[in-house]
């Protein structure tokens, strides 16, 4: 499911279930990660590993060691 760092997961459940699982999910995100959210286009902060979209509930994720890379945040689904 996860090759290391490489941000490699099959989806955005994937990545959201990992961080999770790992107790993750709540930790702080680098500040201005700023991304739009892919189902409603609103734009907003990502504040945790695991952060909702304020405006619809669109649940994204990225683990730890891809939080450099914003392409590798992921969506999960609405209030996944």
């Amino acid at each position: 499911m996860h090759d290391g760092c490489t941000g490699s997961f099959g989806s955005g459940k994937a990545v959201v279930d990992k961080i999770r699982a790992m107790g993750f999910n709540t930790r702080p995100m680098p500040p201005g990660v700023k991304i739009t959210c892919i189902e409603c286009g609103g734009n907003f902060e990502m504040t945790h590993l695991e952060t909702k979209c304020p405006s619809c509930e669109m649940v994204y994720g990225v683990t730890p060691c891809s939080t450099a890379y914003p392409e590798r945040i992921k969506a999960a689904g609405k209030n996944y």
